[in-house]
């Protein structure tokens, strides 16, 4: 019976697994950035059609727009680009700085590995059945 009870305790209390659409990568930016600008160049385009773009979209803000930032942060955010890796809104990763996509992919499947993949509707059609005329109604 203790035994049973504590595996109830510890199933309660695990934490639950991360949702992706939950998550999302938000790219704090300003205009004049030049490391954002690079990152809109090499990255921007083909983030959203990765794997880590499905499970964590994009939303950008203005650095200074603090009331778009949306998120609990655990510190501040001094540096364009500083990329925040968001969970039911509060911050489980952040990368500041873009130097190149190498550093950047590496990182970003590191902070965003907890995160499922979302799940998406099979692309093939449900099969249809045909009535048996052999059948007695």
């Amino acid at each position: 019976m203790i035994r049973i009870l504590a595996t109830a305790l510890l199933l309660a209390l695990a934490p639950a697994p991360l949702a992706a659409a939950e998550a999302e990568l938000i790219m704090f930016e300003q205009p004049g950035c030049p490391f954002c600008a690079k990152w809109n160049r090499e990255i921007g385009p083909i983030y959203p059609k990765s794997d880590i773009g499905a499970k964590a979209p994009l939303r950008r803000v203005q650095i200074n727009d603090k009331k778009a930032y949306g998120v609990t942060l655990s510190g501040p955010v001094i540096f364009t680009p500083t990329f925040v890796i968001s969970v039911a809104g509060r911050e489980t990763g952040r990368i500041e700085g873009y130097a190149n996509d190498e550093s950047f992919w590496g990182l970003m499947t590191q902070r965003t590995a907890d995160i499922p993949a979302p799940t998406t509707p099979a692309s093939e059609p449900a099969p249809t059945t045909t009535p048996d005329p052999t059948a007695s109604h």
